[in-house]
């Protein structure tokens, strides 16, 4: 909402990587903020180089982007009392687990604007499920640039970059400033990806798509919740985030976080028949899938419980689970 022009992609590291570019022909400078916890923005460098998996790409380009944190609007101030009139842009979702604290989105919009840089929501997972017009709706307000994409087509190949006019023009034809090379794909040409979102956001305008995944979010806490509570795993077991889009966490017998643990309990669900790295509901999951769901982690939480009391390598089978990002294999 508040998008005065828009220009389509392929996929969320084009899009966000084309809005970083945009901000840096805009402004004239070099220099990124991201949200240090945020997991993932974009394939490119400007990104990938501040994770574990640095590898092949130069130190020059690492260091021309700045980490913050979510919620602590005074480690965003010193990234731009540090760097004066250095910083193009601020790029952040906006949430994931933890929802935004003492008008935190708003904060950072005005230390943007404030100190002359394009503040940057990356709506990937946020878009159309928050709201449909996303969190930005929800959250009442608007940023200078915005990206979206997943439920923008429903698994087919499409993004989009919105936002400001002033800025957007740039990837354009219709300015008289120097060009800047937005997007190209090997690919971009095809549309079934446009057919697949306009025909998308045409369910969303008809149909109870927003209100159905909170309900049916809402319906899986509970039922987690319950399953935490009858085997006393409440500090080892953890769901988070808001009813649309929901994550859990699992930690060991010392009260850390876990990937044994996390890989025995995605192991236990699977057996029962649900794939659930996370527990995001979908528009097409009906309640008795809900249901089957909770019964599967009912379970899983039951054997849990039993390697928490026994060990986890009594009960896990194959090797656990690693992070993503990661600098050895």
């Amino acid at each position: 909402e508040g998008a005065e022009m828009a220009k389509l992609a392929k996929n969320g590291s084009d899009a966000n990587n084309a809005a970083v570019k945009l901000a840096r022909a805009y402004t004239g400078r070099d220099l990124v903020a991201i949200c240090g916890d945020h997991p993932f923005f974009s394939v490119d460098d400007w990104f990938i180089g501040t994770t574990a998996m640095a590898a092949g790409i130069p130190k020059a380009i690492r260091e021309m982007t700045l980490k913050f944190n979510y919620n602590n609007i005074a480690s965003l101030k010193k990234l731009f009392d540090d760097h004066p009139n250095q910083i193009a842009a601020v790029i952040l979702e906006p949430e994931k687990e933890r929802e935004p604290l003492n008008n935190f989105l708003q904060e950072v919009q005005r230390f943007c604007k404030e100190n002359g840089a394009v503040f940057i929501l990356d709506e990937m997972i946020t878009g159309f499920r928050w709201h449909n017009g996303g969190a930005q709706h929800y959250y009442n307000i608007i940023p200078d640039l915005s990206t979206f994409g997943k439920a923008l087509g429903n698994g087919f190949a499409i993004a989009a970059i919105v936002g400001k006019r002033d800025i957007m023009k740039l990837g354009g034809m219709d300015h008289d400033k120097e060009r800047v090379f937005l997007v190209s794909t090997t690919h971009g040409a095809e549309t079934h990806g446009l057919a697949a979102a306009i025909e998308t956001m045409n369910v969303y305008r008809r149909e109870p798509v927003i209100e159905t995944l909170w309900g049916r979010g809402e319906r899986l806490a509970r039922g987690f919740t319950k399953s935490v509570e009858e085997f006393h795993l409440q500090e080892y077991m953890s769901i988070m985030g808001k009813p649309c889009c929901l994550v859990y966490g699992t930690r060991d017998q010392e009260k850390k976080p876990s990937q044994p643990f996390r890989t025995l309990f995605i192991d236990e669900i699977m057996k029962r028949g649900i794939l659930a790295s996370s527990l995001v509901v979908s528009y097409s999951h009906s309640e008795s899938d809900i249901d089957r769901t909770n019964e599967a982690i009912h379970e899983a939480m039951h054997v849990y419980r039993k390697a928490l009391d026994e060990g986890v390598e009594k009960y896990l089978v194959g090797r656990p689970v690693k992070p993503v990002f990661r600098k050895y294999n």
